[in-house]
């Protein structure tokens, strides 16, 4: 561990005034951690939303007798579009916390499949983010899941900032 990671316990820094963009976030995030673990692929976006992708893989299903993709990586999915489109919609990245995501299936995925995730932030308030999302298997009009929740939006301070940057 370098001495910059040891004085922020471990966390990335946090430049003052990054910018978003969820292609170039979207290359780096699919190549570290869980996101990169389980494959996720980043697709697109607009001004306030985010597709991201997830390829059908055998270690991810659910039930290996019908092969349908667990509910995990799915809700996974969704919560990283979702968080993604706030930060889209605000044009940088700030850190936040994801207090409520509901996500209701409609249907099991197909077997085999890509899942795509479209989410949007459809309200942005000083310390919360309002999203919704839609994973589908390649018709948004028949979805797998719907998903609703909102982020609270936090303060860099007790996070990880570049030595000498004020909060």
């Amino acid at each position: 561990m370098d001495s910059n990671s040891e004085k922020t316990g471990g966390r990335p820094v946090i430049p003052q005034g990054l910018s978003f963009d969820p292609s170039q976030f979207g290359k780096f995030m699919m190549r570290h951690g869980h996101t990169g673990f389980i494959g996720m692929q980043y697709h697109t976006h607009g001004d306030n939303w985010v597709e991201l992708a997830l390829p059908w893989r055998e270690d991810l299903v659910g039930d290996p007798e019908t092969g349908v993709l667990a509910s995990g990586p799915i809700i996974s999915l969704l919560d990283n579009a979702t968080s993604m489109s706030v930060w889209a919609l605000r044009g940088g990245f700030r850190p936040q916390v994801t207090l409520d995501l509901r996500v209701d299936y409609v249907r099991a995925a197909t077997p085999g499949k890509t899942i795509i995730a479209w989410a949007e932030c459809y309200q942005l308030k000083k310390s919360m983010a309002f999203v919704r999302g839609i994973a589908h298997d390649g018709d948004i009009a028949d979805p797998v899941a719907h998903a609703a929740g909102i982020f609270i939006q936090v303060e860099a301070d007790g996070w990880a900032r570049e030595p000498g940057a004020s909060a």
